[in-house]
């Protein structure tokens, strides 16, 4: 029996490199020993406007200790201790 014609190519592996320069690569599924992922392997992403919530600076706690981030006039963010 022949297989019935595909409509469309078949899909190429994702290559890493052709991800967004401004995207992090995500870890191959498994991690490098295999298995499932477990939730503290895959980073959480929060979108910068969500964060600061239209303020140019927040203030995070982290172990007893307060950090700012600030996002410049030009775009950028910093992170103060």
């Amino acid at each position: 029996m022949n297989a019935p014609p595909m409509d469309r190519e078949p899909e190429q592996p994702s290559d890493p490199a052709n991800q967004p320069p401004d995207r992090p690569q995500q870890p191959a599924p498994g991690g490098p020993t295999g298995g499932q992922p477990s939730a503290a392997s895959v980073p959480l992403e929060i979108n910068s406007e969500a964060l600061l919530s239209g303020h140019s600076e927040v203030w995070i706690r982290h172990r007893g200790e307060i950090y700012r981030l600030t996002l410049t006039r030009s775009g950028k963010l910093i992170l103060h201790k």
